[in-house]
Parts: structure tokens; C-alpha cells; sequence
């Protein structure tokens, strides 16, 4: 740590909390372990510290034996937590034999960036402290016996970590304070140390609830599907499970049911699975004629893993008028998809006379889907 130093060759100690149960992430295992772009939380929040002297991870042996493996650094060490992050602390600090300035970092923190650290520590260097915080941009109120005061949010900051200190008065602050505490500015304040706050970031989240956790590691994801047909004669015009009175149907192996089809590949799509052709190809005779709103059921039970957020479907044709049509269709995959029709949209479109769906030789769909990991 070279870079940040002012006085000659300080030693400094990072301290990752990776020991709390993680319960209101309601993901059944500790949150810090979660996985998101092939590494753990835990981990992606310790990378950051590396570069300095020392790396203490505080956690519990279950998380540390899946931890280590992964740190294979002569600077990281383990120390067990304690019940309350006020105790993995304290652990953390008693086994700390050496060091100027220690910093202390919530693991379930891993979008910290070099500079919030650096200025954390580069605050701690010169005024004894440096608080990661940032000012609040919502109105706040102070509510006192049920009455309600207006407070100036210029004076209030959202505190996050980390959080660097002296490491000799952070020791005396603890060992002067019994209790249990939201964050070690606290105990450093009641010590009578002053605290100094150092730039934080909104970008720098704490992963504590199930919201938190939606769109790390793919959670959501988009799919594209698209399809046409020939108009052809002596066929019944189907589309969105819909019977349509026209004169004309759509010519393919099952019932050319095209915006369906358009649904079923862009799950498909969504899931990295198979598309139709593959999955229901046109040379198996099981498929001959086959209702497509079947064939969308067989795709929904490959996609359990997932939930449909959203459906948008497009048809695009120059006859028949899709407009009177709109509200059966959507009724149809909503019951399908197993969403709130108001999840389902059928829109319709022409080419101005233009391809061959402009000029009434074909019809075509397609359908965009947005679906979230379960």
C-alpha cells in the first residue's frame, strides 16, 4: 500500500465481515456466497483488499471452507465470527498483531470500487478516520412521539463501508464500549474520536434483501422469437389459439399457428434451449396438424426453472384485420403463459403492401418475452 502512504511505510489491515446468516436475502444459504458472473459475493468483495498488507476474512467454518479455495494469498487469513457483527469485529481486531490502519468492509458489499477505498484510507492517514458515506437526495423526517419535524437532508448521510481507522484508537474505542452496534463509526464516536467522512457512492449496495439479489447472474432475461407461413387454401386460419373467419389458412406441418410459435422460440431463446424446429421438428408425423397451444404448453414445462414477467407479440399482415381479434388472443396466452392478461400484449402491424405479407401471400409474428429466474 505504498500509494497511499504518508508517513513512512504504514501497515494496513483490511477486514472483510463475511460471518452474518444473510437471513433477509431469504436465499437459504449465506447471501455473501450467492454467485453472480462466476464468483461469490464474498469473494468479489475480498479481491478488493489484496493489495493490502493484510486481508482478515471474518466468517464461520462452513463459509470459510468454500472461501479458501479461492484465496490462495499468503496475506488473507481467516478468524472466526461472532454473534453479532459487533463481536466478528472485535475478533477480527484481537487477532491483528501488527497494523497503522485497519479498514473494515461489509463482504456483502462487492461494487466497491479502488477509489472509494483509496480515499477511505488516504482520510484514515490523515484525520485518524474515514467513513464512507454520501449525502441523502430524499426528503427525511424526524418522527418523535408521533410527531412529525422537518430536517435539512444536507446535514444527513447514508453511511456505508468501509470504514478505516486508526487501528490503536479503533481498539480503544471497542474496549471502551460494551454493546452491540450498527457500525464501528458509532463505537469510534461514543470513544470521543472524531469521525471524518470519507466519499461514498449510491452504486455501492449492501446485498441484504431478495430485490437486492434480482439480476445478478442472469436472473432476468430477454427472448426473440419470429415466424411466418404461406396463406394457403383448405386450411383453418389459427393464430393465438384463435379460430379466425377467413377464407385462407396458414400452410405448415401442425396448425401454422405463427405468433404462437413466435412465443414458444423466444422462450426458448430466453432459456438457451432448443427452438421449435428443433424440439418439434416438421418430419416427426407426431406433430402433423398439431395445436400449437399444446405444443406451448410442452415448452412451458421445460422452462420451470423460470417465470414470464412479460409477453409481446407482434402480427404482421396486410388481411385479416387483427384489431376485433386482439382481446381472445390475449386471453389465450395469458391462460398459456400463466400470467395476468395484463402481462400479454397482441399487437398488429402491415408492410404497406410491401414482401409477401404485404401482398397477402403469408402472415408473420414475432415475440419478445422477458422471464426471471425463480
Amino acid at each position: 500500500m505504498q500509494d497511499l502512504c504518508t508517513k513512512s511505510s504504514p501497515k494496513i489491515c483490511a477486514v472483510v465481515l463475511c460471518a452474518g446468516k444473510g437471513l433477509r436475502a431469504n436465499l437459504g444459504y449465506n447471501k455473501v456466497l450467492h454467485s453472480f458472473s462466476n464468483e461469490s459475493v464474498a469473494l468479489k468483495s475480498i479481491k478488493k483488499f489484496l493489495r493490502f498488507d493484510e486481508v482478515i476474512v471474518v466468517c464461520d467454518e462452513d463459509t470459510r471452507e468454500v472461501l479458501s479455495c479461492s484465496l490462495p494469498y499468503d496475506n488473507v487469513r481467516f478468524v472466526g465470527g461472532g454473534m453479532t457483527r459487533t463481536d466478528s469485529v472485535k475478533n477480527a481486531l484481537k487477532s491483528i498483531k501488527d497494523c497503522d490502519i485497519v479498514t473494515i468492509h461489509d463482504g456483502a458489499r462487492p461494487f466497491v470500487t479502488e477509489q472509494i477505498i483509496e480515499q477511505s484510507v488516504r482520510s484514515a492517514l490523515t484525520y485518524g478516520s474515514g467513513v464512507v458515506a454520501y449525502q441523502s437526495t430524499d426528503a427525511l423526517k424526524k418522527v418523535t412521539d408521533g410527531k412529525t419535524q422537518s430536517v435539512d437532508r444536507s446535514d444527513y448521510y447514508i453511511v456505508q463501508t468501509p470504514q478505516s481507522f486508526d487501528f490503536k484508537k479503533l481498539v480503544d474505542a471497542y474496549s471502551r464500549n460494551s454493546g452491540v452496534y450498527a457500525d464501528d463509526s458509532e463505537v469510534y464516536d461514543r470513544a470521543g474520536y472524531e469521525v471524518h467522512i470519507s466519499p461514498g457512492s449510491r452504486d455501492n449496495v449492501k446485498l441484504t434483501t431478495p430485490s437486492d439479489f434480482l439480476g445478478l447472474n442472469g436472473a432476468y432475461r430477454v427472448g426473440y422469437g419470429f415466424d411466418v407461413h404461406a396463406f394457403c387454401e383448405n386450411r383453418i386460419l389459427v393464430l393465438c389459439g384463435k379460430t379466425i373467419d377467413y377464407p385462407l389458412g396458414l400452410l405448415g406441418h401442425s396448425d401454422a399457428d405463427a405468433p404462437v410459435h413466435a412465443v414458444m422460440d423466444a422462450l426458448l431463446s430466453a432459456c438457451s434451449l432448443p427452438d421449435i424446429g428443433v424440439l418439434f421438428p416438421d418430419t416427426d408425423p407426431r406433430f402433423e396438424g398439431a395445436d400449437s397451444m399444446k405444443l406451448l404448453e410442452k415448452v412451458m414445462q421445460k422452462i420451470t426453472d423460470y417465470e414470464i414477467i412479460n409477453a409481446s407479440v407482434c402480427i404482421i399482415t396486410q388481411k385479416p384485420k387483427i384489431a376485433p381479434h386482439v382481446s381472445d388472443m390475449r386471453k389465450n396466452l395469458a391462460i398459456a403463459l400463466n400470467v395476468d392478461i395484463n402481462d400479454v400484449n397482441v399487437s398488429a402491424t402491415t408492410t404497406e403492401h410491401l414482401g409477401i405479407t404485404g401482398e397477402g401471400k403469408g402472415l408473420a409474428s414475432s415475440a419478445m418475452v422477458l422471464i426471471r429466474k425463480k
